[in-house]
């Protein structure tokens, strides 16, 4: 008897009946933190970190590539690939006008504006992980301000990063190609190799934040975990999604005007937002899931630690 109840046990945790409580724990737990509310208040705040980014931005293009127009280009083009078409028109008008006005004395005021809003954000986002992980912030109101800066730097860092490889990828596969007659082929090839790099970027950005934004203790650091993975997959396809929507049923413009971008752009936040607290919730199910088993580095739902640590 003993062994019939493990061997259904060990069926419900691995098996397919597993992976349908886990997703139903998941959908649970979403409710109990109030998920979807919390995704819109980071869209508010990603929202409010935006132009004062593109306030920094703009001055370091003006006074770095000031004469080459064509690298600017090519960074609105890849936002282009992110941002959903309508929004984007804004954030590229926006971009250009604060890029022809900026000036030297605009790179120290855009870059404390967008470091306060950026990491305004990422305070709002310590407190939507730990409402997943239902802890309380136990970290002073200072540590948990540096804790915001530091990591807010560290995304900004990874996403210079991100846009150095794919615009280094071009000048590379230009001067290749250039020299070699490829042409095209070239191109090709190296967009295909930096958009996977892109993606290793973008995923150990999701672990930084998984890390270290809540209040708890992790287990062990993961350079992707399965939370990060769906959360992922989710936000690239809500955000193709969205795109195909706006593609046949872009009204939003005709209905609100020169509003409908940007309800476009904080729908896009939104579905962002959501696809990373997801990640957070299905690491955090795991995790209880585990110590549950009996797992003693796994902490259990609502502890800050391992109840061994």
């Amino acid at each position: 008897m003993n062994e019939l109840l493990h061997t259904r046990t060990s069926t419900n945790e691995h098996g397919i009946p597993g992976l349908r409580v886990a997703a139903t724990r998941v959908w649970h737990s979403m409710l109990d933190d109030d998920v979807l509310g919390r995704s819109a208040q980071l869209a508010y705040y990603f929202f409010f970190a935006l132009f004062p980014g593109l306030i920094a931005a703009s001055s370091v293009i003006a006074l770095v590539v000031s004469s080459d127009s064509n690298l600017s280009n090519n960074l609105l083009q890849y936002l282009g690939a992110v941002i959903p078409p309508s929004a984007f028109n804004m954030v590229a008008e926006t971009l250009q006008q604060t890029t022809r006005a900026s000036g030297g004395s605009k790179i120290l005021l855009g870059v404390l504006l967008a470091l306060w809003s950026a990491s305004a954000g990422t305070s709002a986002l310590q407190d939507a992980l730990n409402a997943v992980y239902d802890v309380k912030e136990g970290r002073s109101f200072w540590k948990t301000r540096l804790n915001a800066l530091l990591l807010t730097l560290a995304l900004i860092t990874l996403f210079v990063i991100a846009l150095a490889v794919l615009l280094g990828g071009d000048a590379v596969a230009k001067t290749v190609s250039s020299h070699l007659g490829m042409g095209r082929l070239i191109v090709i090839l190296s967009r295909g190799l930096a958009w996977p790099v892109a993606f290793f970027i973008l995923a150990f950005a999701f672990a930084l934040v998984y890390y270290f934004a809540p209040d708890v203790k992790q287990r062990e650091w993961s350079w992707i975990t399965p939370g990060a993975a769906i959360g992922i997959v989710a936000w690239i396809a809500s955000s193709l999604g969205l795109r195909i929507y706006l593609h046949y049923f872009d009204h939003y413009s005709l209905t609100y005007g020169s509003l409908g971008a940007v309800i476009v752009l904080l729908t896009w936040f939104y579905l962002s937002g959501l696809a990373l607290l997801l990640g957070a919730e299905i690491n955090d199910t795991r995790e209880a899931m585990a110590a549950e088993r009996g797992d003693p580095k796994a902490k259990k739902k609502g502890k800050k630690e391992p109840a061994a640590g």
